[in-house]
């Protein structure tokens, strides 16, 4: 299922010579488009270009540099400001105009005309206005009354960001936690995904969308980020404009598109531990309305941690990352793109460290110090309790095999006021991991591991625009599909019995190290997911009076999901074949089944449920812009795909399904330029969650990815700070703060902390603890 040989980086440099990846067709589309593209321009007759440059006032700048962007073509103004070039490109085409004193800009020419262009300079502000479209269109970032952070192409490049765990270094506002890509989880103020293992049932509260296609899984987060033009963070809900429904927010990450310039970039990165990165892009026309695209990565680095029973390093790098794109422009409104992608990584990780060891109030016999000190253990320690050591002695290979892909088509045109967009989209996501899971290097768990494989489909129909220079806005569909199975393993190896022991006593002591009884036991589990969710949302912008603004948004959400759970428990010693008597047979059935044991269930639930939004702001000047918004937002209906705690033996099948989540949503902003050059932007925020959904951690060795459940209500709230101050042209300063307040208003059926399991009151275990008031994780 995965590709077990490690990606070669080293072929990867010399891809354009002889592309060896070990994804095959790569190499097929790389040794395909790549001669092409570059050569696809030389086929195209003569033209000429006239024209113009002058400043805001109309005056002539004699002297510009007028330059066909991607070649060595350029004219300079005379001392009248016009110009005459000859270009043997198609149309479209960009010039870039420079001159002192002035920002550089580009100026795109859709087609050859008799008249010549008129092109207007504006003077150098330090701070140039970013264009995003967040909202479906292209709006100036200080216009939009939403709380959104931008990092461009260039600055994750400056910045050696490859990844989403660099950019939220970027962005406060953002969390992300992960073990390994399966157990990653973004967070946009403090909520989003639950902190700890994740569980497929589980709807992502965080957006993630690339070029318009919803990356379903959270293992999209983790891989290498190809040919970014630039990165959208919104902050808060947005269903009224997205596909997926978001209830904290979205990653709208947008790529270069294909050019019928040609063009070509190649880049390489170098650092500590073997670190290299090679970056190559490569775009140009096939033909006169046909223009594609090829980026390729690669990322390898050696191991930051110490295995000192093996002599070996782990925690490594070895990623390799494709894009494709074809644009097709049959007309000069529409245009058809057809994008694929496909990702592999192969490191040796993601091992953990172990950081210190924590006392419980279980007895005495159960403390971890007592179990490793066992006399069949042989005096056992642990390598180290100081994680800046990064030294472990794991007895299980860590790998972590992921692969994520697939193909989209989007389609749009102009129409009327608008445009109409189409996204269609199929992905895949493969994960075939390999854990010690006992951290130790001790032999409890000889595997614990849930391959999976991922695959889902997508459509979103879109139309936005203005239909007046007062009124513009969004209406779209959305439907996706996706299914999930994994086939889970965990089994126990020779000293599971100590770390299992859960009674003592002479008779009792003797059962459980009865030679054989744990090795190899263990359970198998199959466990299949689908869910299908489909979507109606709109929001409007509507200028009612110079400088206000109500801008209204509604959505409709259809959610259904299925689960079949199947879990088997079987190996170890065969108690019912062995020559033990009756009485001392059942009693060590009890034991293993008090272990592991079957579970099967299975469980559907469905959904549906309207919100909206309403935001108000007020801009009475280009300087400022003040709004307020309130909004309501919807998470679906949870599923438990990962076993089920039980309740006197059998499985608790009333927690297989967990409400939906419900907010609303409040929050303030002002964005200001109060001096030129100088943007300050400020935004409190505040939501309360009823029936957030957490993850539970069980103490039963079954439910071993722990399950989902309700906390009753949740707050949050906080303050954010955006700041830009341009210096001159070669120096600006960056700041961002983010304050965030997370809490349970009530959570009376907790799981209790690590330090008090065991706790028993009148001599009865407790298995909950009422958190209320207490902080969320992260």
């Amino acid at each position: 299922m995965q590709n077990s040989a490690k990606p070669n980086l080293g072929l990867f440099v010399s891809a354009f010579l002889n592309p060896s990846f070990s994804l095959s067709f790569i190499k097929k589309l790389g040794l395909a488009f790549l001669p092409i593209i570059l050569l696809g321009s030389v086929a195209f007759a003569q033209h000429v270009v006239t024209g113009s440059v002058k400043d805001s006032k109309g005056l002539p700048l004699p002297g510009a540099s007028v330059l066909v962007r991607g070649t060595s073509t350029f004219a300079n103004t005379d001392s009248v400001g016009n110009f005459s070039l000859t270009v043997n490109i198609e149309t479209p085409f960009y010039l870039r105009v420079t001159y002192v004193g002035y920002k550089p800009q580009d100026f795109q020419i859709l087609k050859f005309e008799s008249t010549p262009v008129q092109l207007t300079l504006i003077e150098n502000d330090l701070l140039q206005e970013i264009v995003v479209t967040s909202r479906r269109r292209s709006e100036v970032l200080q216009d939009v009354p939403i709380p959104i952070s931008v990092v461009g192409g260039a600055k994750i490049e400056e910045s050696g960001a490859f990844n989403v765990t660099r950019v939220k270094e970027l962005i406060p506002s953002v969390q992300m936690y992960t073990s390994n890509p399966r157990n990653t989880g973004i967070n946009i103020r403090g909520i989003g995904s639950p902190f700890g293992l994740t569980n497929d049932g589980l709807d992502p509260g965080v957006g993630f969308y690339v070029d318009g296609v919803f990356y379903a899984r959270p293992a999209a987060a983790t891989m290498d980020f190809i040919d970014i033009d630039r990165i959208e963070v919104l902050r808060g809900p947005q269903g009224t404009l997205f596909g997926k429904n978001t209830t904290a927010g979205a990653f709208n990450i947008v790529t270069r598109k294909p050019s019928f310039t040609p063009d070509y970039k190649f880049e390489s990165s170098f650092g500590n531990y073997g670190y290299i990165q090679a970056k190559a892009s490569v775009t140009g026309p096939l033909s006169k309305k046909v223009a594609a695209r090829l980026s390729f990565s690669g990322t390898q680095r050696n191991g930051v941690i110490e295995n000192v029973r093996t002599g070996k390093y782990t925690n490594d790098i070895n990623n390799l990352g494709f894009r494709g794109q074809l644009l097709y422009k049959p007309f000069e409104n529409t245009s058809i793109t057809l994008a694929a992608d496909a990702s592999d990584q192969q490191p040796d990780g993601y091992a953990q460290v172990v950081a210190g060891v924590v006392t419980t109030l279980r007895p005495a016999y159960r403390q971890f110090n007592a179990i490793t000190a066992d006399p069949s253990f042989n005096g056992y320690a642990l390598p180290s309790l100081n994680a800046f050591d990064r030294k472990i002695d794991h007895d299980t290979p860590w790998n972590s095999g992921n692969e994520l892909g697939g193909v989209s088509l989007n389609a749009e045109t102009k129409l009327g006021p608008g445009t109409l967009t189409s996204t269609s989209a199929w992905r895949y996501w493969n994960w075939d991991p390999s854990n010690d899971r006992d951290f130790t290097g001790l032999p409890v768990l000889a595997k614990s591991q849930n391959p999976s494989e991922h695959r889902n489909w997508s459509q979103e129909l879109r139309y936005a625009g203005e239909v007046s220079d007062k009124l513009s806005g969004v209406v779209g569909l959305f439907y996706l599909d996706q299914s999930v199975e994994t086939n889970g393993t965990e089994e126990s190896g020779s000293a599971q019995w100590r770390f299992s022991q859960s009674s003592t006593g002479t008779a009792n002591d003797a059962r459980w190290r009865t030679p054989g009884l744990f090795e190899g036991y263990g359970i198998y589990t199959v466990s299949k997911i689908k869910s299908q969710s489909a979507a109606a949302f709109a929001s409007i912008d509507w200028e009612f009076a110079k400088g206000f603004h109500i801008l209204p948004g509604v959505r409709f959400n259809y959610d259904k999901k299925d689960v079949d759970y199947n879990r088997v428990a079987r190996g170890g010693l065969d108690v019912a074949a062995s020559t033990y008597s009756a009485s001392e047979k059942t009693a060590l059935q009890a034991i293993k089944n008090g272990v592991y044991s079957n579970q099967a269930y299975v469980a559907d639930a469905d959904e549906n449920n309207f919100t909206y939004s309403v935001t108000a702001s007020y801009k009475p000047s280009s300087r400022l812009n003040a709004f307020a918004t309130y909004s309501t937002s919807f998470k679906p209906v949870g599923v438990n795909v990962a076993g089920l705690p039980t309740v006197n033996g059998a499985a608790a099948t009333d927690l297989a399904v967990i409400k939906p989540e419900d907010t609303k949503h409040y929050e303030l902003g002002i964005k200001s330029t109060p001096v030129k050059n100088f943007t300050l932007n400020l935004t409190f925020h505040n939501s309360d969650i009823k029936d957030y959904q957490t993850n539970v951690q069980s103490p039963e060795l079954g439910v071993n990815r722990g399950y989902i459940a309700n906390a009753e209500k949740v707050n949050v709230k906080g303050l954010e700070l955006d700041a830009n101050i341009g210096v001159n042209e070669h120096f600006s300063f960056y700041g961002a703060g983010s304050y965030t307040d997370a809490k349970y208003v009530r959570f009376s059926n907790a799981p209790l902390p690590l330090e008090e399991t065991g706790l028993t009151v009148n001599n009865v275990q407790v298995a909950f603890k009422d958190i209320s008031g207490g902080q969320l994780p992260g």
